[in-house]
């Protein structure tokens, strides 16, 4: 049941990151999202949270969901 939290925080973060104006905005976002995921599912939360910044500050260039 705690993991299934973690897991909708995180996709909450995520959803809302097409709302931020600014990569710098949207990278802090897909971090948190990241680290929260990878924390979640027992992997490690700085590697998740690198992967989650660098997705969600290229999430604009490379499709139009965040835009």
């Amino acid at each position: 049941m705690f993991n299934f939290r973690l897991i909708l925080a995180a996709a909450a973060i995520a959803s809302l990151s097409a709302c931020l104006d600014s990569d710098l905005e949207r990278g802090l976002a897909g971090a948190a999202a990241g680290a929260v995921i990878a924390d979640a599912l027992g992997g490690n939360p700085v590697t998740g949270a690198i992967a989650g910044g660098a997705a969600g500050a290229l999430c604009d260039e490379v499709t139009n969901i965040c835009r």
